[in-house]
């Protein structure tokens, strides 16, 4: 019978050492190890375990026994005129995700995906078109940083680095994946790997209520919150998961979030839709809504994609919602729209996976 390896990149600290004490090749004094180990894979991005050339050639050929060190495959690359880079990663099951790069003179960011698809079918987001599949791996997530590094020559890990800031804004909800995403935070941020600030982390949620307050009892990184609208009428419409979690309770959970202080804003951010959204009396209602909140709104100019219904507020009229979220108090940046040429920017991203029926599986196998 073959022993099947295990992939060691989405491993925690604690999983490889049991990994290697299980496997008779560390004692369980023998942490360092794994600190070698996890620094060969985090802060030099090695492809292969040959390349962690401060451990033995003994116990490199029998640590290759035991796992294995494979990123998925990059099915595509795009360049945007305007420097954004966005990545087709194609998994082990054959589905599909996108990752996008984007710089700026100041950082570097990596928006990354959580899930195959997505089950919240907001009506403006193309991604919300593709039906859910399924949950990525803590693996699957940690992978589309260290493929973009790869890509982006970005290693080692060190102050110099293209890669400044990780948003989970990609396909997919991520506090509906919240155990492996909550891992791949504590990955991007341990110390002596990839040592990325939680400050240089967000997290964007649609108002999965119960997960927000567990998310900031727990993991210390900045929270987004995709608003778009300030009644429940017009939010049930175009966030559909309002029905579940309406603003009154969203709300609530944003003004007991525990991490919520000046220091450490909550971001709100808001899709201008022309006609729908976008009107004064829609900007009073925002800061009416979120009054005594640590708060920041982004302003979204909408993206359109292919029969999307809707249009993009004019650019007079995010001016004057803008103007008047900042004279009530709260900054209000316009996001720059980034990777438009190629289907990049917020609310464009869609993989065209599908999900494989069990049936077909079997006649693969």
């Amino acid at each position: 019978m073959t022993n099947i390896k295990t992939n060691i990149i989405g491993l925690s600290r604690d999983e490889i050492k049991s990994k290697l004490i299980e496997s008779d090749l560390i004692k369980s004094d023998e942490s360092f190890r794994v600190k070698q180990i996890w620094h060969w894979l985090y802060f030099h991005g090695v492809t292969s375990i040959d390349d962690m050339t401060s451990i033995s050639a003994q116990l490199r050929e029998e640590l290759k026994k035991v796992f294995s060190l494979q990123r998925p495959n990059l099915d595509k690359e795009q360049h945007s005129v305007d420097g954004t880079k966005k990545w087709l990663i194609k998994l082990s099951d054959g589905n599909l995700v996108e990752t996008v790069y984007i710089p700026e003179d100041n950082r570097g960011t990596l928006c990354v995906s959580s899930q195959v698809g997505c089950t919240l079918n907001c009506k403006f987001c193309h991604t919300g078109t593709q039906k859910l599949v399924r949950n990525l791996t803590t693996e699957e997530i940690v992978s589309q940083l260290m493929i973009a590094r790869d890509q982006l020559k970005d290693w080692p890990a060190n102050e110099n680095r293209k890669i400044s800031n990780i948003v989970f804004m990609g396909m997919g909800e991520p506090l509906y994946n919240y155990d492996a995403v909550k891992k791949s935070v504590q990955i991007f941020s341990d110390p002596e790997g990839i040592k990325l600030s939680t400050k240089r982390i967000t997290l964007s949620t649609s108002g999965i209520v119960p997960q927000i307050l567990e998310w900031g009892n727990e993991v210390d990184t900045v929270l987004a919150i995709s608003l778009h609208a300030t009644n429940d009428d017009l939010r049930n419409e175009i966030v559909p998961i309002n029905k579940k979690y309406p603003l009154q309770k969203l709300i609530q959970a944003c003004r007991d979030y525990p991490r919520s202080r000046n220091s450490r804003r909550i971001t709100f951010e808001y899709v201008m839709l022309k006609g729908v959204n976008d009107s004064l009396a829609d900007a009073q209602a925002l800061v009416d809504l979120i009054e005594g909140i640590p708060a920041k709104i982004n302003l979204i100019p909408f993206n359109p994609w292919p029969n999307s219904p809707y249009e993009c507020s004019s650019n007079n009229q995010i001016k004057k919602f803008g103007d008047f979220i900042n004279d009530a108090g709260y900054s209000s940046p316009v996001r720059k729209t980034r990777g438009q040429d190629i289907m990049a920017a917020c609310g464009q991203l869609k993989s065209d996976s599908i999900k494989v029926k069990k049936s077909l599986r079997r006649l693969e196998i």
